[in-house]
């Protein structure tokens, strides 16, 4: 059966971190309607009188995992663990931040005067909320693309037809694709029938879901269940597609924190303020 369209997201304008202009489409909530999706953003800074770009400074994260794609631009970034380098366009990097990171992220401009891309957030179920952090960093050279009946697809995590993504060993067993469609081409992709799926409509239109509802640029969509999503196009469209098993536990989002508990959070900022959130050794 394939899925209708439940909610079509009109992102928001937000600012985040030193003063970063950013499409939001959505962000945590106790509610947590997107489950294991917390967040999804959308930062494109095109307009040079914005002046120098400052990014986001050194800031913790806890219980979740940070999922960072460029499209145009880099991202300089460093963090609490020594580690260090730059996210060119095409590049992924899947940060699983445990049990805490603290982390900074300094967009750059590229040849053009632009920077733009994406930075979803997906949950950690409990039992791995205080795990060991760690980063899967994928240059966009190893990213697999497969083609067929008029779509382009990049696959960052999950599979299209037998062609695997870089990305692995996540809880929430994602799918995360980059797909361009061209004009009077028709996709379709099978899904589990119980995992969230979204995608995100960037660059052109195309008609959505069991309805062929048309969807333009800029928009979230959010599906309802089924096995598979259909897209068709009359112009073309490219969209980031997202879906993953929920993990149906209660959620406590503060900042940049998200557990399943308000002590939990209480702790964290606890240690945060008595310099023990950074931890050499995995909790017992």
């Amino acid at each position: 059966m394939s899925r209708s369209i439940q909610t079509i997201i009109e992102p928001q304008f937000v600012i985040e971190g030193a003063d970063v202009l950013l499409r939001r489409s959505f962000g945590p909530k106790r509610s947590n309607e997107y489950d294991p999706f917390l967040l999804f953003d959308h930062f494109a800074f095109n307009d040079p009188v914005e002046g120098p770009i400052t990014g986001f400074p050194m800031h913790p994260h806890r219980g979740i995992e940070t999922v960072t794609y460029i499209l145009e631009g880099s991202v300089h970034h460093r963090d609490s663990l020594g580690n260090a380098g730059l996210i060119g366009p095409g590049d992924v990097q899947w940060m699983t931040s445990g049990r805490g990171i603290m982390h900074e992220e300094l967009p750059r401009r590229g040849p053009s005067g632009v920077i733009a891309g994406f930075q979803l957030w997906v949950n950690l179920p409990a039992a791995l909320k205080m795990s060991t952090p760690r980063y899967q960093e994928v240059n966009a050279a190893t990213i697999p693309t497969t083609q067929r009946d008029g779509a382009i697809i990049r696959v960052v995590a999950g599979e299209v037809a037998g062609v695997r993504g870089p990305v692995t060993e996540i809880a929430a067993n994602p799918v995360y694709l980059d797909v361009t469609l061209a004009a009077n081409s028709n996709f379709v992709y099978p899904v589990p029938h119980d995992h969230q799926v979204l995608a995100y409509v960037f660059e052109g239109a195309g008609r959505f879901g069991a309805e062929a509802e048309p969807v333009s640029a800029v928009k979230q969509i959010v599906f309802d269940d089924g096995d598979q999503i259909e897209v068709s196009t009359e112009q073309g469209v490219r969209f980031m597609l997202m879906a993953g098993a929920p993990i149906r536990e209660p959620i406590a989002p503060y900042g940049p924190f998200v557990m399943n508990t308000d002590a939990e959070i209480r702790q964290a900022l606890f240690e945060l303020r008595n310099g023990t959130f950074i931890k050499e050794e995995a909790t017992a």
